[in-house]
């Protein structure tokens, strides 16, 4: 999805740490804990280049659990290296499921910013033992966990990645879908997206990828790119067309149409949606 990606494999752009760096060059700025933004540009490092060192998860699990309350000075700056280490591990797929009940205990952090990229990292990881408590985050509905914060944009809960990560994790009981459903009618269109995505990848029914396609119609160019990401990652086939013809850029729309080919719920759901040479040819028609 849009945000997942922006948030996860954007350079974060770090004044004197964004230069190439190798792989030991990143471990070794992530063991400087007196070096926060050494730290955040090394846990990014290891996360985009999906490192395969031994040593990547444990530090990246240290790392996680450098955080204080936002009310201390130094400690916004510690909780950005404790959310880029969340990213990170949820982009090292096998090698950092040792990380998920570290995940789990920041899932319940103070910070907002941090229980986001908990969740995206525990959906990546397809973490079982994550859909009850991300349920339970979300069980009190739109009017309270979807509700805005005062003074801030924010909602009460990071809905978008809690209803996302239960899509990705694909673990459906009925009370999991009783607790998305209403979101589908939150006012915000990329809550909205969220909740129809992470249905559709549960259930495969076909009006949940209509509304999403119907969001490509949105006249706000964020909901339309979000709408293209919750597609590419349900993997629906049907929204073929509607992706390829979207008022968005490009490269948004060819990384929408990749992720019907390596997700493909709709060609597997009831016969449904182009094969994958139609969407290899309209990626093609893209470039």
């Amino acid at each position: 999805m849009f945000r997942a990606m922006a948030a996860g494999d954007a350079d974060p752009s770090i004044p004197g740490n964004g230069d190439p760096i190798s792989e030991e060059e990143a471990l070794r700025r992530l063991r400087l804990t007196d070096d926060p933004s050494a730290q955040y540009y090394a846990a990014w490092w290891l996360g985009r280049n999906r490192s395969t060192h031994a040593d990547a998860v444990p530090l990246l699990r240290q790392a996680l659990s450098q955080r204080r309350p936002r009310d201390i000075g130094a400690g916004v700056e510690e909780n950005a290296v404790a959310r880029n280490a969340a990213r990170a591990l949820g982009k090292l797929g096998s090698a950092a499921q040792a990380a998920v009940p570290d995940l789990l205990a920041t899932l319940e952090d103070d910070d907002h910013g941090l229980r986001e990229a908990a969740a995206r990292a525990l959906g990546e990881l397809r973490a079982a033992a994550a859909v009850e408590p991300l349920r339970r985050r979300l069980e009190s509905g739109p009017a309270v966990a979807g509700a805005q914060q005062p003074g801030t944009p924010r909602l009460q809960e990071p809905c978008e990645a809690l209803l996302e990560a239960l899509g990705d994790i694909g673990v459906a009981p009925p009370e999991v879908l009783a607790v998305i459903r209403p979101f589908v009618d939150h006012d915000r269109p990329l809550i909205r997206s969220a909740a129809c995505r992470a249905l559709l990848q549960l259930t495969g029914e076909a009006h949940w990828g209509q509304q999403l396609v119907a969001l490509l119609r949105h006249q706000q160019l964020q909901v339309r790119r979000a709408a293209l990401m919750d597609l590419g990652a349900a993997g629906w086939r049907p929204a073929l067309e509607p992706i390829a013809s979207t008022l968005a850029e490009n490269s948004l729309k060819l990384i929408a149409l990749r992720g019907l080919v390596e997700n493909g719920a709709g060609e597997s759901a009831a016969g449904q949606g182009p094969g994958t040479m139609a969407v290899l040819e309209a990626m093609d028609a893209l470039l």
